[in-house]
């Protein structure tokens, strides 16, 4: 985040800051924060909590109440305009009498798209946009990926040591990193609508996946297993706590129906693609976006991710590197094609952080 220069800055980098606050909670909505002034002084401010509460500028105007008369409204996202799980915000802007909105970006959804500045101006209200839109639109990259790409916004969690190994020569991958990033690995998984994970993954570690060190929302849990080889005992099949999704083929389910009804019986959704091969992993993510999945965290083992890296599918990667040396051992990801260093795969915006005793490297795929 940039220091702000203007006093306009200084309460749009508070609105970013507050919205931050909805991280796991709101999505598939975007996060918003949202500030109002009047004569120099907060009067009320307030951000989007869980999906289907109150939007941000609901809980600010709320808290300002008459004050809000003739004071200016900041926001990073522009205001809704269209009636979904709430009624839309401008009328409630207009109504309480605002005088001027200050907002980093214009919204990506082709239900609001400039309508709700569109809509304040035509009720005399000032409208001015764009000021901090990258670390608005950093801030919600998913969402604004979904809404461009229509396709979920893909991420990559992976935890190595220093000589890129998942696991020892024995197989064991418990634990490769500390407790401290472990913990940021769940918080991490609670921002993401859906997890990802291959068959091996499963019947290797028997991985439950869900959110557990920190609080936040369960994703749904998604397993490629074009066989349908799982044993339906397996801990993510236990539905209690978070839904799953089975990828699968159509024969398989055709072959297996004994595993199908034990799956279906146990609440697990079960889609069987009856065109091309369960991995054309596009064919899956249009699948997830048409259920209303806007992010999928993919944390597969080294074939899956790669797969994922190849078919150039992948947004960002959260690689966390523990500070050990193995020697042998799984690798972090196989490429079916290797790469040349002119046509290797590199990161931009690159941040590296300090968690526990491990390093945690982020950044988004830059492709050649």
């Amino acid at each position: 985040m940039k220091r702000a220069k203007t006093e306009d800055q200084r309460y749009l980098v508070r609105c970013i800051e507050l919205a931050s606050k909805g991280l796991g909670f709101v999505s598939p909505n975007p996060m918003v924060g949202c500030v109002i002034v009047r004569n120099g002084r907060i009067v009320g401010e307030g951000y989007h909590k869980r999906f289907g509460g109150p939007h941000a500028e609901i809980e600010a105007l709320r808290l300002a109440g008459r004050r809000a008369r003739g004071a200016t409204l900041y926001v990073n996202l522009e205001p809704c305009s269209h009636h979904g799980k709430t009624p839309p915000c401008v009328d409630a802007i207009i109504d309480a009498g605002i005088k001027k909105v200050v907002a980093c970006s214009a919204d990506p959804n082709p239900l609001v798209a400039g309508r709700g500045v569109r809509r304040l101006r035509r009720s005399e209200v000032q409208v001015r946009i764009g000021e901090l839109r990258k670390e608005s639109e950093r801030l919600n990259e998913r969402f604004f990926t979904f809404m461009r790409t229509r396709l979920p916004f893909v991420g990559i969690k992976a935890a190595q040591t220093l000589d890129g190994r998942v696991t020892d020569f024995r197989g064991a991958s418990k634990w490769i990193t500390s407790e401290a990033a472990r913990k940021e690995a769940h918080r991490l998984r609670s921002s993401y609508d859906a997890i990802l994970v291959g068959a091996n993954t499963v019947s290797h570690d028997n991985p439950q996946l869900t959110v557990r060190r920190v609080k936040g929302r369960n994703p749904l849990r998604v397993v490629l297993d074009p066989r349908l080889r799982l044993d339906p005992r397996a801990a993510l099949f236990d539905t209690r706590r978070a839904g799953t999704l089975v990828f699968t083929s159509a024969h398989a389910m055709s072959i297996r129906k004994s595993t199908v009804a034990k799956l279906s019986h146990r609440g697990v959704y079960i889609l069987g693609l009856d065109k091309g091969s369960p991995f054309d992993l596009r064919v899956i993510l249009r699948t997830l976006a048409a259920l209303g999945v806007s992010s999928v965290l993919v944390e597969g083992g080294p074939f899956t991710t790669g797969e994922f890296v190849q078919q150039k599918l992948v947004n960002r990667l959260h690689w966390f590197v523990a500070p050990k040396l193995l020697g042998e051992g799984l690798h972090t990801i196989t490429l079916k094609s290797p790469l040349s260093l002119k046509s290797s795969i590199s990161l931009r915006g690159i941040t590296v952080r300090t968690i526990g005793s491990d390093l945690l490297i982020e950044g988004l795929l830059c492709y050649q």
